[in-house]
């Protein structure tokens, strides 16, 4: 079991995507859950000022490294995070694993025309998968206890939340373990990627860190100031822990790193 890494004060697993798969596959084997938790320099920035967001994402049982900033972040400032567990491949890996070992699964969120699009792009590409059960992601608080309910009754092993922050680490707070699965991810707009809503950055521009650059240049009215203003955001927030760490003087001691937190 490999210790958590504090970076912000957020406690990060750091494991590889090979290893996140196959502790989701030991809990699906165990019959434990395990809800996970993505994120990137965004959802850091985020996080420090919605508290319900913090919280929600500081109880995930496996907190990962979504985004390239955050694993360069951690290089800067002396956390080792072994590599980026991009949301969108753990899906894609946990799908085909899936497949596999004949395990259920739910699919809940986007559009119900984009998920009628994913649904027959996983057909195709996943023909042996489960898919339990699957919903839109248009839904009143209220009717989360239902929607929760309804995928237990499914028997999915597996969750995927295709919806947006804050909302789909809230529903995972607190209806996650009453959805009977196994395994709870939520992979924000993949569901729009899989269904060919929305294009992917190549692959050299995800190895740069500008996935968000390509995603801002798709739809710049919508995206673009969001994603400059919470970068910017980012870079402060390293600059200014690099300079919390770095010693004063010769002898002055780095200040110890913020405690982990429990689940």
């Amino acid at each position: 079991m490999k210790h958590r890494q504090s970076l912000f004060g957020v406690s990060l697993d750091p494991l590889t995507m090979d290893e996140t798969v196959q502790r989701c596959l030991d809990a699906v084997e165990r019959g434990e859950q395990i809800e996970i938790g993505m994120v990137n320099a965004a959802k850091l920035v985020n996080m420090r000022r919605d508290p319900r967001l913090a919280a929600a994402v500081a109880g995930c049982d496996l907190v990962l490294a979504d985004g390239q900033a955050v694993v360069w972040a951690g290089r800067v400032l002396g956390v080792r995070l072994p590599e980026r567990v991009a949301g969108i491949d753990l899906f894609m890996r946990l799908l085909a694993a899936a497949e596999t070992a004949s395990i259920p699964v739910y699919l809940l969120g986007a559009r119900q025309d984009v998920m009628d699009l994913m649904l027959g792009r996983i057909a195709e590409r996943f023909p042996a998968l489960n898919v339990a059960g699957s919903r839109n992601g248009y839904f009143e608080d209220s009717q989360q206890g239902g929607i929760a309910d309804a995928v237990a009754e499914s028997g999915a092993r597996m969750l995927f939340l295709g919806m947006t922050s804050p909302k789909k680490e809230i529903f995972t707070a607190g209806y996650g373990k009453r959805t009977g699965s196994d395994v709870v991810h939520g992979v924000g707009g993949s569901f729009d990627i899989l269904a060919g809503i929305t294009k992917r950055a190549p692959l050299v521009w995800q190895r740069m860190g500008l996935e968000w650059f390509y995603r801002a240049l798709q739809e710049p009215r919508r995206l673009g100031k969001r994603y400059l203003t919470t970068n910017a955001a980012f870079l402060l927030m390293t600059v200014r822990e690099l300079i919390r760490r770095t010693p004063s003087t010769p002898s002055s001691t780095p200040p110890s790193g913020s405690a982990k937190r429990s689940h």
